[in-house]
């Protein structure tokens, strides 16, 4: 009995050689996995979409409960907490506004414990808040993140 090759590559196989097709060929298999092209060409965006498609028909896509979550947080910026703590739970980029004494205050988050706020870094919000009233105060909760423990509810 003798072993026969398979017919079509397999999905690590298909996906590797992404890299090395041409452009034109590139584009024929972006045509095999969607309906439309996009509106421009970048070519690291194309294969990496194209590998996410070739993975999601042969293996099955994500959840609708992950999706729904994925598309929150591409809106909004901010993580769930059960992923992170309050202040790490924010993706660079993201900015944080408050008014306080009839100034606005703002502060990008650049990444986990590196936050910047009038040009000078920050390892963390309560640092900021700090620097901005001249008093102790909780980070997230001066920037809205979470309430005061104050005014927190027990259930």
């Amino acid at each position: 009995m003798t072993a026969h090759a398979p017919t079509t590559p397999s999905v690590t196989a298909r996906i590797a050689s992404i890299p090395y097709l041409s452009m034109d060929d590139l584009w024929n298999l972006w045509d095999e996995y969607f309906d439309e092209r996009p509106g421009h060409h970048h070519r690291g965006w194309l294969e990496s979409r194209l590998a996410y498609r070739i993975q999601e028909r042969a293996l099955g896509g994500l959840k609708p409960s992950i999706h729904k979550k994925l598309e929150e947080i591409g809106e909004t910026g901010v993580l769930p907490k059960s992923l992170r703590g309050d202040s790490q739970r924010l993706l660079p980029g993201t900015l944080l506004t408050r008014i306080y004494d009839d100034v606005e205050h703002r502060v990008l988050v650049r990444g986990p414990k590196d936050f910047e706020y009038q040009g000078q870094r920050f390892k963390s919000l309560s640092a900021i808040a700090g620097h901005i009233t001249g008093s102790h105060w909780s980070g997230p909760a001066f920037f809205g993140l979470k309430s005061p423990a104050s005014k927190r509810v027990s259930t």
